[in-house]
């Protein structure tokens, strides 16, 4: 996995990249919606820095033998632990949470993969009350 800087635009397009993915399918409703929102520019990257963090991070999982394509999540749960770790900043937390959701829910459905991460980053960002709002 490649190493970004905590709360750098890299660090926090992959988590995007991860709820993207989490689904198993990269779909159409996505990609979209990343454009709709603007989520480059939320990030501070152009929309090629967005996709081309997009693109590292499935070569990434694709050389890497935490990939686990077979469960409900594409990455065990020390790798998800380790991403949800290089975001440290409570409002990139809470917009990231935010992000994930609108992303999850772009396609009609909330797949397993995609409720593990957004869990995922629940628990590890202490964003339990970021829920009930």
């Amino acid at each position: 996995m490649r190493f970004y800087h905590p709360d750098s635009p890299q660090a926090a397009a992959r988590i995007v990249a991860l709820a993207v993915l989490a689904d198993r399918d990269i779909g159409s409703s996505e990609l979209e919606l990343l454009d709709r929102l603007a989520v480059h520019a939320q990030l501070g990257l152009d929309r090629n820095e967005l996709h081309a963090v997009l693109d590292k991070f499935c070569e990434d999982l694709l050389s890497s033998e935490q990939l686990q394509w077979s469960d409900t999540c594409p990455v065990d749960e020390r790798t998800l632990a380790g991403l949800m770790g290089d975001i440290e900043d409570p409002a990139l937390r809470r917009k990231l949470l935010h992000l994930c959701v609108e992303i999850a829910e772009a396609d009609t459905r909330v797949t397993d993969g995609e409720a593990i991460v957004l869990k995922a980053a629940v628990e590890h960002w202490g964003l339990h009350r970021e829920m009930l709002r």
